[in-house]
């Protein structure tokens, strides 16, 4: 009797997915965590494989082959006309989530994949490589040459060194039929041209943020939405153009993250243009602790005069004695103290002033000529030691 059960062998450590198989990014950008890594069959459920060529761009192929392919393989793939070369960032199930997520319908788009990259496919691909810079410049100047108002930001070399493509910001539509046949007489290579905007732009030459961190369309940020500057306003952000803009000159991608939490907590505070009635003073809106679900009113709108620092509660039920004719003899609850700001803790410590303030200048000491070889004493020393 024959014994059909599978065994499977015990993974550990890097082999389980937790280490390059899965969360390394092999200097691959927008790379996807297989948390399915390393259960069984999950590679044998599909035969597409998401592989990933420079910066940001990524495809999707058919190993019709029936290649043992991994995260992190040079392969080369099916192109129009001829192949590429990618490295593969993801295979299993998770490559038909990343199909819906990249809306690609068309069977026509999932192209194959030959082969495990050669020797000779990885020195036409370096070779290739190798010209990407040169080629911006060059091709800079033939778009300045013919007036064309368009920055072109990169230059992508397929990996058989036979096309190229352009990736161009533009404000406007631009008719770069001319410039098609001059770039394609000067590098001798099939043309494509590809439109992008500021923050692909961005994605593609990456950076660091002012956060200190990589920035997110460089890493893990596809599909960008629009950041409009109410996302500011919710969370109370100085309305700064500096500070509010990215390394792409538009608003950052990151204004969006926390805004939705800010509107939930902003729906708690009372409004910014209700005035608190107390039997001592009108108290007005001076500004507000959104997170923390604290408010601070003043007695004069347009500075800060007596402040008082309450919670949103508080605020809420003397607005509604206000509203039945009441008035509280202070913000307070029972006289007690306002909610206490906590002060701020200088974590570099000393007072940076100190560099500010001009060094006094030391007293030269009178020079001596009274002949004592150096001994600065008085001469009525030598009159007692006479007598």
């Amino acid at each position: 009797m024959t014994d059909n059960t599978k065994e499977h062998t015990i993974m550990i450590g890097c082999d389980r997915g937790l280490c390059h198989q899965a969360v390394g990014r092999q200097d691959r950008q927008l790379n996807t965590y297989d948390w399915l890594a390393d259960v069984p069959g999950n590679v044998d459920t599909t035969d597409l494989v998401e592989v990933q060529f420079k910066h940001t761009r990524k495809g999707y192929y058919h190993n019709v082959n029936n290649l043992n392919l991994k995260k992190g393989d040079v392969v080369a793939v099916e192109a129009s006309p001829g192949h590429d070369i990618g490295v593969v960032t993801l295979t299993g199930r998770l490559v038909k989530l990343q199909l819906k997520k990249a809306n690609i319908k068309s069977p026509d788009d999932i192209k194959r994949v030959y082969r495990i990259a050669r020797e000779t496919d990885m020195q036409k691909f370096q070779e290739a490589k190798a010209r990407e810079h040169s080629t911006m410049i060059e091709s800079r100047k033939i778009a300045k040459g013919l007036g064309l108002d368009m920055k072109i930001g990169d230059v992508e070399y397929q990996g058989d060194g036979n096309k190229a493509i352009f990736y161009y910001i533009a404000d406007e539509r631009v008719d770069f039929r001319q410039l098609i046949k001059d770039l394609a007489a000067a590098f001798h290579v099939r043309i494509e041209m590809k439109q992008i905007g500021a923050r692909q732009e961005a994605g593609r030459i990456g950076g660091t943020g002012p956060c200190g961190r990589e920035l997110c369309c460089a890493t893990w940020m596809k599909n960008f939405t629009t950041v409009s500057t109410n996302a500011a306003r919710f969370q109370d952000i100085s309305l700064n153009p500096q500070k509010l803009a990215g390394m792409c000159a538009k608003l950052k991608c990151c204004l969006n993250y926390e805004v939705d939490d800010y509107v939930e907590a902003g729906k708690k505070l009372p409004g910014k243009e209700i005035t608190l009635h107390t039997m001592d003073a009108e108290y007005h809106l001076f500004k507000s602790d959104i997170l923390a679900g604290l408010v601070t009113y003043s007695t004069d709108k347009n500075i800060a005069a007596n402040l008082e620092t309450i919670s949103a509660e508080r605020a809420k039920e003397v607005i509604e004695m206000n509203r039945n004719g009441e008035k509280p003899e202070s913000l307070n609850e029972n006289g007690k103290k306002s909610v206490e700001e906590k002060p701020n803790i200088d974590l570099a410590g000393g007072d940076i002033s100190r560099f500010d303030k001009a060094k006094k200048k030391k007293k030269k000491k009178p020079a001596n000529r009274g002949g004592n070889g150096g001994n600065n004493k008085p001469n009525n020393a030598k009159k007692q030691h006479a007598e």
